[in-house]
């Protein structure tokens, strides 16, 4: 088996489970008639563990060079985890289940990004090509889980998460280990601290925009498909409307080595927040217009899709190669986690008082921000790649 099926099956599986996590989790939640303030809470957890889990797996691994094995660990406890969800029906339970098995699930993709990037070596524009497959099961997911949900009970989802699981940790013990560093390299990092190149001007503002990207994200991922609900969509629509926003992801990947060579990081950065603001707009304004919200989901392929590219990429821009793990760990958890864990806690707040208009609002005003630091500070180009 080579190494381009390995590493896609990897990504596929995860995201299948981020597909059946991220639009019916808070489903789910609502099912045991927690308020809005109490969800976003505990989808905010998903998010917070984030914050610490890859920065400290992350420096493991890069001090110990067991990459592969950290994976493999945190994909197999995030199995074990997760099975005592199933006899919790409280607020409390559920969160510190929750917190338990996001602990190491959030853990594993930010090492496993660095071990792709590895694998692929000189060939890392062909990235996307390998991260599109995680879109794919995203889609089968998103389409054919909502699609069920219609005819079974919410109740069944935890179950469903499972199988995917343990997916995940199977397709981990096939992905290849990177080679070992040598002495030189390990010499080298000596000379290139992490923290040196963390705080270079530039990239703290990367970080600050990683945070409010996703800071944005946290009221679509908490209640975008609470509103489709509400607004009369059908499940098996609001999976429809999820599964578009993730097929035009897929052709981002797909072109992304294209658009990256003819457009540039810089561009395509500025195009893309820009589309986050009239995304959230779009969202907030008229959630019961299919036709608009059928372009917002399209939208999908800038706000994350281009963006998350355009991370991965400035990750190892600003960083040097024996630091790519703290690099990667550090863009989930400031990004993913506090970015995500603050944007849907807020959401909850904010939504049963004033509802969905002031609720991606302040998304949209996360967004102009973001914009408006990379145009004054995002010039790749004038930071020199350290290896």
């Amino acid at each position: 088996m080579n190494s381009y099926i390995r590493l896609s099956g990897f990504y596929f599986f995860y995201f299948a489970l981020l597909g059946a996590l991220v639009p019916y989790w808070s489903l789910y939640l609502i099912s045991f008639d927690f308020d809005a303030q109490t969800v976003g809470s505990l989808m905010a957890l998903l998010q917070a563990s984030r914050i610490v889990a890859p920065n400290l797996w992350g420096w493991v691994a890069d001090k110990s060079g067991k990459r592969v094995e950290i994976v493999r660990f945190g994909a197999l406890m995030t199995c074990l985890m997760f099975i005592s969800m199933f006899w919790q029906d409280t607020a409390l339970g559920i969160g510190l289940v929750m917190l338990a098995f996001s602990f190491f699930w959030n853990a594993v993709l930010p090492q496993f990004e660095v071990i792709t990037l590895e694998e692929l070596g000189d060939q890392k524009d062909k990235y996307s090509q390998i991260r599109l497959w995680g879109s794919i099961g995203f889609i089968v997911t998103v389409v054919g889980i909502g699609a069920l949900l219609d005819f079974i009970n919410i109740r069944w989802l935890p179950g469903l998460m499972l199988i995917l699981m343990l997916c995940i940790w199977l397709n981990t013990l096939l992905i290849p280990k990177p080679a070992v560093l040598d002495q030189i390299d390990v010499e080298k990092s000596c000379n290139l601290g992490f923290m040196a190149l963390l705080l270079r001007p530039q990239v703290v503002i990367f970080f600050i925009i990683c945070f409010l990207v996703q800071f944005g994200h946290g009221a679509y991922y908490t209640f975008y498909s609470v509103l489709m609900v509400d607004v009369g969509y059908s499940r098996t629509e609001i999976g429809l409307l999820w599964a578009v926003g993730v097929i035009v992801e897929v052709l981002v990947f797909i072109y992304m080595h294209w658009m990256l060579q003819h457009w540039g990081i810089r561009n395509i950065m500025l195009v893309s927040l820009f589309l986050c603001v009239v995304r959230w707009l779009l969202i907030g304004t008229v959630p019961e217009n299919l036709g608009l919200m059928l372009f917002a989901q399209t939208l999908h392929a800038a706000t994350f899709g281009s963006l998350h590219a355009v991370g991965i990429a400035l990750v190892h821009q600003y960083f040097s190669r024996q630091t790519y793990g703290q690099g990667q760990a550090l863009f989930s958890s400031v990004g993913f986690g506090l970015g995500g864990a603050l944007g849907a806690f807020l959401s909850g707040i904010l939504w049963d008082d004033f509802g969905a208009f002031y609720t991606f609002g302040l998304s949209a005003l996360a967004s102009i921000l973001a914009m408006l630091l990379a145009l004054i500070w995002i010039y790749p180009e004038r930071v020199k790649k350290n290896y």
